[in-house]
Formats: C-alpha cells, sequence, structure tokens
C-alpha cells in the first residue's frame, strides 16, 4: 500500500470558529469519547498573545488528549491538535503539520480559510470541514475547497451561534452538507464509522 493510501485512509475532522466559537466547543468537545480513528484539528480566531490558554481550556473539559502542535509534528488519530496563535495552521502530504507566518488572512492568522484549504488537499475525501460561530467571513472558501475534494461540509446553525455571521456567510455562499446545532454536531461525530 502506497503512503499517500494510508493517509488518504484517515478521517480527519477540522473545526473552525472565531468570535463565540469557544463557547461552541466547549459544548461539543465534553460529549466526545476518547476517538482511535480519527482527528481533530482546531482553528480558531485568537490573540497573538494568547500562547495556550485555549489548549489548557480543553485539556481541562475533553477526555481526548490534545497534543502540542509545534513545526513538522506528526497528525495522528485519536488526538486533538490546536492551531497555535500568530500561526497558520498547513498540512503536508507525509501526514505533518507545519506552522507558516505568512500575512494575515482576513485579518487572522491562524487563517480558517488557509487551514481548511491546505486540509482539503491532503485529505480530500476523508475530511470533515466544520465551520462554527463568527463575525468575519474566514471558513466560507475553505468549506469550499473541501467540498470541492469530496469532503463534508457542515455549518452550525446560525439561530444557535453567539455570532451568527460566519455561519450565515458560509449558507449563502456554499451548499453546506449540514447545518447543525452543537448537539447535532456532536450526534454527527458520534455516527462516524471508523
Amino acid at each position: 500500500m502506497e503512503e499517500s493510501e494510508i493517509i488518504l485512509d484517515r478521517k480527519v475532522i477540522i473545526f473552525g470558529g472565531s468570535a463565540g466559537s469557544l463557547s461552541a466547543l466547549m459544548q461539543i468537545l465534553p460529549q466526545l469519547p476518547v476517538i482511535n480513528f480519527f482527528a481533530i484539528v482546531i482553528v480558531l480566531h485568537r490573540k497573538s498573545t494568547d500562547m495556550e490558554t485555549l489548549e489548557e481550556l480543553i485539556k481541562l473539559k475533553s477526555v481526548i488528549e490534545v497534543k502540542p502542535v509545534e513545526d513538522k509534528v506528526p497528525l495522528l488519530p485519536g488526538f486533538i491538535y490546536v492551531a497555535p496563535s500568530n500561526y497558520h495552521l498547513l498540512f503536508e502530504k507525509n501526514n505533518l503539520l507545519s506552522l507558516d507566518t505568512s500575512e494575515k488572512i482576513n485579518y487572522s492568522r491562524p487563517s480558517i480559510d488557509v487551514s481548511f484549504e491546505s486540509a482539503a488537499e491532503v485529505y480530500e475525501n476523508q475530511l470533515i470541514g466544520i465551520l462554527l460561530s463568527g463575525s468575519n467571513s474566514d471558513g466560507t472558501e475553505g468549506l469550499k475547497a473541501i467540498q470541492n475534494k469530496g469532503g463534508t461540509i457542515i455549518v452550525q446553525d446560525p439561530e444557535s451561534a453567539e455570532m451568527p455571521f460566519m455561519p450565515i456567510n458560509a449558507i449563502r455562499n456554499t451548499t453546506p452538507d449540514f447545518v447543525l446545532d452543537t448537539q447535532g454536531i456532536v450526534q454527527f461525530i458520534l455516527s462516524i464509522d471508523n
């Protein structure tokens, strides 16, 4: 079996969000059991001074182990990876994560679009992109890239989002596979087959 086949056989869930998305994640992550067959990646807009606060909070709220993200760390199933502040998070064909300090996109680094598009190139139809609450348009182009590569895209129901602009923009400009509130997102993840 070629290396690329092994990589594409692994499911990856990538969350993107901005204002209000932490609240949504804190409703979703505590309900998820230990996972062995897919990785979860979280890309949230955050202050450049926020170095580890988000990771520590997720560690407290989830039974899934949080792996620190450094340049060239391997992406492994069974773990949560959180994009660090002030870096774009990229995915490489050899199943490594890399960090990039190029210019901000949509005033943000990490950019959801950048990470979603990069992940789509590597994981194609094994990728599930979930866009949560937020107050700008970041994430919409990334969702399109995921869908164009055969992945699944989910948008948080704007009525359940603290900041509905980001989900509304995505719904207007893509064709989501699912529009779900946080409990619906939990049920979707729990239904994923290994």
